[in-house]
């Protein structure tokens, strides 16, 4: 066990004011080595979680910053992960949650976060190529995966680590953390069913994405099963523009009056049909059920008769920090992977 003894304030504050701090200063303050020290910054598992503590009290008290240049001279590495996001995406809810808890997981490691914007027009290998050519980080973590994601085969393909937040065709060979969209079309058409629903219309993410195939699944085998008037709206996502989406979802209640149920396949996709109901005369709840999944608790202070399903991005963001830390420091230990699989029972009434 490292020995430590205790800091006098003083010394502290005259070690902060004094010239940079480097790994010798932090050694001197906490009477353990230099090797002891970078080890307890760079998180390495064989030193203790009190030791880490300590040394980062230190660290932060005198404003240590490591040297990037010299730790990647030293060690080919960053200690930069990047979050490689679409610019066209959900900010107000799901994304914005997703940064913030993967900031928080990574904010006691030696690993800093950036985020790597991605253009709905241009190649979707050009964020990542040049990640990985030029080693500007150790690890990306990437979302709206395809299932034939030219992405995961580039970087499986460069050994370079990685983990998603979805799953693709390779995910028994990969990191990921994802949401079981397959249950959530499933039990959303149950949950409709159960209220007496028996025309059904899902307002889907693009069905490029690996999670808009899963959902647009689950729930045509349930409605199959129900024996329902189900279908999956082809002329617009739940990724549109909500005046798009409001406007589209008008018009279509008044062709098809009949409709009973909406299961969308985001937050803003139900806002916009919640406001689409209400244009065509009729009150959430009552003539119509909408569904929908947040990760941001909103859908019910804006009407309450709302069907929820929350989707909790704060273990997301948490999961995928330790999924890439993994991959980077075990590359050939078995990656880490995990599956959100809700239940009925989570459902918001």
């Amino acid at each position: 066990m490292a020995i430590r003894r205790e800091i006098d304030p003083e010394e502290l504050a005259l070690a902060a004011s004094g010239d940079k701090p480097t790994l010798k200063t932090i050694s001197r303050l906490s009477g353990l080595a230099v090797p002891t020290v970078s080890r307890a910054l760079n998180d390495a598992p064989d030193i203790g979680f009190d030791t880490k503590q300590f040394i980062r009290s230190i660290a932060d008290a005198i404003g240590y910053v490591p040297n990037r240049a010299g730790v990647r001279l030293r060690t080919g590495r960053t200690n930069v992960i990047s979050l490689v996001l679409s610019t066209d995406h959900d900010m107000m809810n799901h994304t914005a949650r997703l940064i913030s808890s993967l900031a928080s997981e990574l904010r006691n490691t030696p690993y800093h976060l950036i985020v790597t914007p991605f253009f709905p027009d241009e190649d979707i290998l050009k964020p990542i190529r040049y990640i990985v050519e030029t080693k500007s980080a150790d690890a990306l973590i990437m979302n709206q995966v395809r299932p034939n994601d030219p992405r995961v085969k580039y970087l499986m393909e460069h050994n370079f680590p990685f983990a998603t937040h979805g799953r693709s065709q390779w995910c028994a060979e990969h990191p990921y953390v994802d949401f079981d969209n397959t249950a959530y079309g499933d039990l959303s058409i149950q949950k409709l069913v159960q209220n007496g629903r028996k025309s059904i219309a899902m307002l889907a993410p693009p069905l490029e994405h690996n999670y808009a195939r899963e959902m647009v699944l689950g729930g045509t085998n349930r409605a199959r099963e129900a024996g329902i008037d189900f279908f999956v709206i082809q002329e617009i996502t739940s990724d549109e523009p909500m005046v798009r989406m409001q406007n589209y979802l008008v018009d279509l209640f008044r062709k098809r009056p009949d409709i009973d149920g909406i299961v969308c396949g985001s937050t803003n996709g139900t806002l916009a049909a919640a406001a689409a109901v209400e244009a065509d005369g009729r009150t959430v709840g009552k003539e119509i059920d909408l569904v929908g999944k947040e990760s941001v608790p909103v859908l019910k202070l804006f009407r309450d008769k709302i069907i929820v399903l929350p989707e909790n991005v704060d273990s997301v963001g948490q999961r995928l920090a330790h999924a890439a830390i993994r991959a980077i420091r075990e590359p050939d230990e078995k990656p880490l992977q995990h599956l959100d699989v809700p239940t009925l029972a989570d459902f918001g009434e």
